[in-house]
């Protein structure tokens, strides 16, 4: 369904305007419409961080409900997929902190190595994504938030209640994992 987002006449509500007026009025085909819109966007998000498909869509229905829920909050200020975007990625965080077990306390941090621009420049976006996936829960969040949404080792740190050095360390690991992962693809011809 496409909306206008970049014009509207003087007076009138853009269909945007409209579906959150409507959502903030409680009205169930509004927050339908809005769910199924914003939907592939925002599990695109929550899909980076939780693999279990399952647990995705409960993490981004839990979201998708805070939203309704502090829609009247929405000032029609800056972008309504940016504002969507945060509420459903602190549903994502806090799953994350309620499921995921941060036992060590590591505060060393390895040098990174660099994959060979060759065997990077031949993944696929969604096999590059399934190795992400692939990686310890506590990790991959760790290296999404700081790759994939741009978070600083200190926001990381409050949010998954760990030390800067421990994000720093599973963001360290994380590339090292991945690294091992690119190259055990072999995707590099012979010369």
């Amino acid at each position: 369904m496409p909306i206008a987002l970049a014009y509207t006449v003087p007076g009138q509500q853009s269909e945007l305007e409209e579906l959150i007026n409507g959502c903030a009025n409680n009205n169930r085909a509004s927050q339908e419409k809005l769910y199924k819109l914003f939907y592939p966007r925002m599990m695109g998000v929550v899909r980076r961080y939780i693999d279990h498909y399952e647990q995705a869509e409960e993490v981004l229905n839990n979201g998708f409900l805070r939203a309704f829920q502090k829609i009247e909050q929405y000032t029609f200020q800056g972008s309504f997929e940016g504002w969507l975007r945060k509420i459903v990625f602190h549903a994502v965080s806090d799953y994350v902190k309620q499921n995921t077990k941060y036992n060590e306390k590591i505060l060393l941090v390895e040098k990174d190595e660099y994959v060979e621009k060759d065997l990077a420049d031949k993944l696929y976006y969604d096999q590059l994504l399934e190795l992400v996936q692939g990686l310890p829960d506590a990790t991959r969040s760790v290296f999404n938030m700081y790759i994939m949404e741009g978070f600083s080792h200190r926001e990381i740190g409050k949010m998954l209640g760990i030390s800067e050095g421990t994000s720093k360390w599973h963001l360290s690991e994380g590339r090292r994992m991945l690294k091992e992962k690119i190259e055990k693809l072999q995707l590099h011809y012979k010369k």
